[in-house]
């Protein structure tokens, strides 16, 4: 398989096949978008073993924010698992609104411990949301660790929904 992307390429540099080229980017860009899937079902799985970890073993509480967050990552691993068993391609439009979404409350609830933002009503009953249980490295808590995962998980199935319109725009798919 390696030998025909060679030779393909070569022949394209010689100028004696400029579809080669052509293939052998199709070829990678598929190879590469098969894999955004599987990257936004593993991060959404370890986000949300690590919040069970911090609220079940450790025993720390979640506050509103972070579980508005919960809300909107749980169902990311069912999701996305369903969408790789059955490959499809619409994927992306499932993941991104909840994960898009979860990057926002994130955002919004890593300013409010960072107290950029002022403490709002929405965590005024038990525990408040600019608590940190964990500050690692001097600014990594846990709605940062939450951004982090919705971010890479937005950035994956926006990635995925480019590559696959540019697939549909060239005929390809």
């Amino acid at each position: 398989m390696l030998d025909g992307y060679c030779a393909s390429l070569c022949a394209g540099v010689a100028g004696r096949d400029s579809a080669a080229l052509d293939e052998v980017e199709v070829s990678k860009r598929g190879t590469w978008q098969e894999y955004l899937p599987y990257l936004a079902f593993g991060t959404a799985l370890v986000a949300t073993l690590g919040s069970l970890y911090y609220s079940e073993i450790v025993g720390f509480i979640p506050c509103t924010l972070c579980w508005y967050q919960r809300i909107l990552m749980y169902p990311l691993i069912l999701i996305t698992l369903v969408g790789i068993l059955t490959r499809d391609e619409r994927l992306p439009y499932y993941v991104l609104p909840l994960s898009a979404i979860g990057l926002g409350f994130s955002i919004y609830h890593y300013l409010i411990q960072l107290g950029v933002i002022e403490h709002t009503g929405v965590c005024a009953v038990g525990v408040p949301c600019n608590a940190r249980y964990v500050n690692y490295f001097g600014f990594v808590t846990i709605p940062f660790m939450a951004g982090t995962a919705f971010a890479i998980i937005t950035v994956s199935m926006a990635l995925a929904w480019r590559a696959s319109t540019q697939d549909l725009e060239a005929g390809l798919a």
